[in-house]
């Protein structure tokens, strides 16, 4: 891209003025900014058409991947590593008297999604390209994403996300190639040549408009393109309120996760589901009869990828394309779908298994409520001729059951691979959730444990600890091969090597409580331990059991000062959803404890709590890599895999963590003394779930630190807060602690004393620190990726012959 520093500067110099008309020295970082962005894109922009022309050319499959989020991030320091050209950028603007670190902020975090669903999205998309692998993805352009946070008097406050307030540098506009999607109106059928047609009539329409953005591969000239929809107004309806239309069609692609507790929110979310995967299909069929291919090769060259079951609906509407507007019968459509389709499941959790109203679905989706209608009555007929008689099995397995229609079920019928995301998550959902799916299509089951971009999560947040790495190890390899982490383990005992590794974990512990002080003007101790939650805030991610284990070492502290054997930072960052009243109600007594405890002088010493609002990828960055303990603390069997634990150990945090998700795997790799385990198993909850038995006021009863911190909640304990955190209470008491929190405390308030001993032996801890660095090659999302290319979508680089 750029040769040289001189080379660079000029380059840039010229572009400034020509963009905006202005010298350098009268230029706004806002502008300068800009300039490089656009540098940048207009750079990649050969590559990106080759690789594009490459993919048209030839004979290899592609594949598209579905999803309703992608939590991107900035781009900018990321594209200039993986072009190579950071260093010469960063001396360059540095000449000119520019921090690159500066141009960064400016970038706003592209609001796309919420938490690991829609990063492991943007990880997959990095992967793909520095892999050479022909992948996309599909998204929606939401105007403000989800919310950005801000915490007022303790309460969490949504304010609209203005990412595209100034643009997006990266995006190009594609409006040649926008299509339109229908929603209500009536199907007209009639026979025509012998075969019975069909025709959507007074629909009401909505024009997709395509923005891409180029995913740069590292080191490499592939540049694949995730192509977001923007949703438009398209023919206005006759008799329609026009201003009415306008509004309701650009809500399509205005927020993420619009609130669905009323059925307006319902309709919208479901409206933007569909309008995702028909605007997706329509291009990715147009493209594919580009290549003059007859469509029943079409699962030949294409794989569509269903990134958890908001996308399912691509199912139904792949069948209509088929049979509707390409003419092929029943049993071709469907043979393609299967072979096209594949999907993976996020979750164990009922709520998230989505369903749809009949009384909504139907009227919003006519023709595509018709499809599925016709796929249930077929896999119903299918299952009672394999199980006759049983019509426990065929309700408990059907599309369409008790007025609603079951997305979960959908996609594992009309995909050819169904995939959990950690071992233990994807035998759960053989032996338990799915089962009876698994029992009838035990060959579409499989684990894809999930990964990370390390050239972000390490590369970039850490450059300190990857220049160790490389010094180290001899080189930078470990950037294309991350399995080579494992040759770290040979500095085990070298304490040189490791106090270095302590130095660096400092320095980046300073910067993040320069971060903390600058944000939130609390001063916190880098030499204490830094215990670090940030997630999407859930009530079986259990915040609520980190907090209240705070108001016990708290309670603690006032008793005997010398209760906790090392000063801690406790640091959170979490989101909750805007119709979440429980979740909200723990973020307002996570920031009341910290009021609490930060204000009191006779714990300030030794217990700090923080929380961090408006968590996003850029504040992540920082967060990682300072981070002592990485908070995993999910009720096991809850959580499907995490990801964040992933980042944290790549960073040389330790694992606080039940056994659940990736933490198993986590432990296989590193083995238990380099981890800290708590809490009950998933084959315990699991069958407290099924067979009863616990009884939360039992430990209410028997403990007197859980009566202590669970009677603070409603005796006053916290100024101002009368009644507030009822509703905590009732859970965890009248509701029987559906997440077993109570359970789980005294062997969780174990598991931080054996923290805090094992802290105090320096050495110790830092080669448990490096142990979790050299095995976490194996999370990289290369790894991950790789498995989905050869053993479910069969795709192959392009630049390979």
């Amino acid at each position: 891209m750029f040769s040289s520093v001189p080379q660079f500067k000029n380059a840039f110099l010229k572009k400034l003025e020509m963009m905006f008309g202005t010298s350098f020295e009268e230029s706004t970082s806002r502008e300068q900014f800009q300039t490089l962005g656009h540098m940048i894109r207009e750079h990649v922009s050969s590559d990106w058409i080759k690789t594009n022309e490459l993919y048209r050319a030839g004979a290899k499959k592609q594949v598209y991947y579905l999803s309703i989020e992608f939590l991107l991030g900035r781009l900018l320091r990321h594209n200039l590593i993986n072009l190579g050209v950071e260093k010469v950028v960063c001396e360059g603007l540095g000449e000119l008297g520019i921090e690159l670190d500066q141009l960064e902020e400016i970038e706003a975090d592209a609001g796309l999604g919420n938490g690991g669903l829609g990063r492991l999205a943007a990880c997959f998309l990095d992967s793909l390209a520095s892999l050479d692998l022909p992948g996309h993805g599909c998204g929606i352009r939401y105007k403000h994403g989800l919310f950005e946070q801000k915490i007022v008097d303790g309460y969490q406050v949504e304010l609209p996300e203005q990412w595209l307030r100034h643009g997006h540098v990266w995006e190009i506009r594609k409006t040649d190639d926008a299509v339109e999607v229908p929603f209500w109106g009536e199907i007209e059928s009639r026979m025509e040549n012998g075969r019975l047609v069909f025709r959507h009539l007074n629909a009401e329409t909505i024009m997709a408009v395509p923005y891409d953005l180029p995913v740069i591969g590292y080191e490499t000239q592939t540049v694949n393109t995730l192509r977001l929809w923007n949703a438009e107004p398209s023919r206005f309806p006759a008799n329609a309120d026009i201003f009415k239309y306008k509004k309701d069609t650009e809500s399509v692609s205005e927020f993420l996760y619009p609130d669905d507790t009323h059925d307006d929110g319902k309709i919208l979310r479901l409206k933007q589901q569909y309008f995702l995967v028909a605007s997706s299909l329509k291009a990715i069929v147009n493209s594919f009869k580009k290549k003059n291919k007859s469509l029943l090769e079409f699962h030949d060259y294409v794989s569509i990828h269903i990134n958890d079951t908001h996308p399912a609906i691509a199912v139904p509407e792949l069948m209509r394309i088929l049979m509707d507007e390409e003419g092929l019968g029943w049993g071709d459509a469907w043979d393609i779908t299967v072979q096209t389709l594949s999907y993976t499941n996020h979750t164990t959790l009922a709520e998230a298994l989505e369903r749809w109203p009949i009384r909504i679905f139907k009227p919003l989706l006519p023709r595509i409520f018709m499809i599925v209608e016709e796929i249930n009555e077929r896999f119903c007929k299918q299952v009672w001729e394999q199980y006759p008689g049983d019509w426990g099995r065929v309700e408990s397995m059907a599309i369409i059951a008790h007025d609603e229609v079951r997305m979960a079920p959908l996609a594992i019928v009309g995909s050819h691979s169904v995939n959990g995301v950690a071992q233990l998550h994807t035998e759960i959902l053989k032996n338990r959730e799915m089962n009876l799916f698994y029992q009838f299509y035990p060959e579409r089951f499989n684990n894809k444990t999930n990964g990370i971009t390390h050239r972000r999560w390490l590369l970039k947040a850490n450059p300190g600890l990857s220049g160790l790495i490389t010094d180290a190890i001899g080189g930078s390899d470990w950037v294309s091969s991350p399995q080579k982490l494992e040759e770290l383990m040979r500095f085990k005992d070298d304490s040189a090597f490791l106090e270095k590794l302590h130095d660096i974990k400092q320095a980046n512990k300073e910067r993040l409580a320069k971060r903390i002080l600058d944000k939130t003007g609390i001063q916190v101790d880098t030499e204490s331990i830094f215990d670090v939650q940030v997630k999407r805030l859930h009530a079986y991610k259990r915040q609520l059991l980190n907090v209240l284990h705070i108001m016990h070492l708290y309670n603690a502290l006032k008793k005997d000062p010398e209760a906790l054997l090392y000063p801690r930072t406790f640091i959170f960052g979490a989101k909750a959803s805007p119709g979440y009243y429980f979740a909200k109600k723990v973020i307002k007594l996570i920031n009341c404890v910290a009021d609490k405890v930060n204000n009191d002088p006779a714990t300030n010493g030794k217990l700090k709590v923080v929380f961090l609002e408006n968590y996003r990828v850029s504040l992540a960055e920082d967060i990682f890599p300072a981070a002592d303990i990485s908070e995993q603390i999910s009720t096991a069997s809850k959580e499907a895999s995490g990801t964040g634990n992933m980042k944290f150990m790549m960073n040389g945090a330790m694992t606080l963590g039940t056994l659940d998700g990736a933490n198993v795997e986590i432990t296989d790799l590193v083995g238990r003394e380099n981890i800290f385990l708590f809490g009950l198993t998933a084959e315990e909850v699991l069958d407290y779930q099924h067979n009863g038995g616990y009884h939360s006021l039992e430990y209410y009863h028997h403990d007197e630190r859980i009566r202590g911190v669970v009677d603070q909640l409603v005796n006053g304990f916290f100024p101002d807060t009368e009644n507030h955190f009822n509703e905590i209470y009732d859970t965890l008491l009248g509701h029987n602690d559906q997440y077993f929190v109570l359970r789980d405390f005294a062997s969780y308030a174990e598991a931080h004393q054996e923290i805090s001993r094992s802290y105090l032996d320096r050495n110790a801890w830092l080669q448990k620190s490096l142990v979790n660095i050299a095995k976490s090659g194996y999370f990289s999302s290369d790894r991950t990726i790789m498995e989905y290319a050869d053993q479910i979508w069969k795709v192959q680089s392009a630049l390979k012959v």
